[in-house]
């Protein structure tokens, strides 16, 4: 079943904080859906309101104008349907991995057995089978990261929301979990929606990228890609970036991103 995460006409405007300033504008206007099975990017300057938007299709946050659906139901709050990874790992430090991973589950009842496979099942999916009894404070960053994308695939979610997931890591870490998210987002057939800083990244991984323009953040240009269908079937991320391709459309993101129109892009 194909589900959709929609922003109609969407805006969030946070309150004055003091009495003689005028409220903030963050969102305008934002029209854009997620579907199953698409790997969407939101990529924008600082004060775009990309972690804004991510938390508004969290249900941290609700619209203060249009709404945000899923297969046509207002967000409300939080959902199963909607698992969020964090650029800070989030863990519970108390915990083994195993226990973090089970953690949704008991809080959804589900018995000690069935949280004790599914964990299992999980630690194996995202290549940490030996790593269960470990505590996290034990576990490389890389580690931890694999660990929380794991708790988040535990409720077998609809819609993967990634807030900067890798941005605390080293390059070379990176470069490896952006593949282990390639390969996480296939084979759970679940939208996922990243946000994130890097075009390389955003070129990397994106079937589609979203480019929100500043202060406030409006929807500025849409761009399909297709490296990480190249990347899927074999080809080395390395070797996708040095194609002419690539280079052009990372030149041309990076003058969109810097207020760049998108005609001029697309010229």
């Amino acid at each position: 079943m194909t589900s959709t995460l929609t922003f109609r006409d969407t805006g969030l405007v946070y309150p004055a904080r003091r009495k003689h300033e005028q409220p903030h504008l963050v969102l305008d206007r934002i029209d854009l859906s997620v579907s199953s099975g698409e790997f969407v990017v939101i990529i924008g300057r600082s004060g775009s309101g990309k972690t804004s938007l991510l938390n508004l299709a969290a249900g941290f946050q609700q619209p203060t104008s249009g709404a945000v659906l899923v297969d046509g139901t207002p967000i409300k709050g939080p959902g199963a349907e909607r698992a969020v990874v964090f650029q800070d790992d989030a863990l519970y430090p108390w915990l083994s991995a195993r226990d973090n991973i089970a953690f949704p589950l008991k809080i959804r009842g589900v018995g000690a057995a069935e949280r004790r496979d599914t964990a299992n099942h999980l630690l194996e999916r995202v290549g940490l089978a030996e790593a269960g009894d470990r505590r996290i404070w034990e576990l490389s960053g890389g580690m931890r990261q694999r660990v929380g994308i794991a708790r988040a695939l535990a409720a077998n979610p609809r819609f993967l929301l990634l807030d900067e997931p890798l941005g605390a890591l080293d390059a070379l870490t990176r470069s490896k979990l952006q593949l282990f998210l390639l390969d996480i987002w296939r084979s759970s057939q679940a939208g996922a929606l990243l946000i994130t800083h890097s075009i390389d990244e955003a070129l990397l991984l994106a079937t589609r990228i979203v480019v929100l323009s500043p202060n406030p953040g409006r929807l500025s240009a849409v761009l399909e890609t297709g490296f990480a269908a190249e990347i899927l079937a074999g080809e080395q991320p390395q070797k996708v970036k040095q194609s002419a391709l690539f280079r052009r459309m990372h030149d041309g993101l990076t003058n969109l991103i810097h207020e760049t129109t998108a005609e001029e892009f697309a010229a």
